[in-house]
């Protein structure tokens, strides 16, 4: 038995396929998902997906959305995503160094809309280079 595994974005299909297994980053922490898991619909954070498919894990970097599973169907709708192949090692680290540099010069200012922005910046960096690790193991 397999799952149907659907990740879709606003202005792409970023993965359509068969998968063994798959870990979601949901906003409660991280739901692994079997063939024959219960019903469920939950919320996305920013973070990585992971997929076993053929013996081999593949990861995607999502940006925060909504999962439903339903009968071996899991889909992903998130406002954005990228499989980690897809991504450039290097800049994503060098764009998670920067995020980091930005969010610690707000770290001392009492919460602001800059300071937000600083910690999702932080957190897409942070994902799109965890998910290029990923790829690399």
């Amino acid at each position: 038995m397999t799952l149907t595994l659907r990740v879709l974005a606003p202005d792409k299909s970023v993965f359509d396929g068969t998968a063994d297994e798959v870990i979601l980053p949901s906003t409660t922490g991280l739901i692994g998902i079997l063939p024959g898991h219960i019903s469920l619909v939950t919320a996305i954070d920013i973070g990585v997906l992971r997929v076993l498919a053929n013996g081999k894990w593949d990861s995607i970097a999502l940006m925060g959305g909504f999962a439903e599973v339903e009968n071996d169907d899991v889909t992903v709708l998130v406002n954005g995503a990228e499989l980690g192949s897809d991504i450039d090692t290097n800049s994503a680290d060098l764009e998670l160094e920067k995020a980091k540099a930005e969010f610690n010069k707000q770290a001392d200012q009492p919460t602001s809309t800059d300071k937000l922005k600083a910690q999702q910046n932080l957190n897409r960096a942070r994902a799109r280079a965890q998910a290029t690790r990923n790829e690399r193991q």
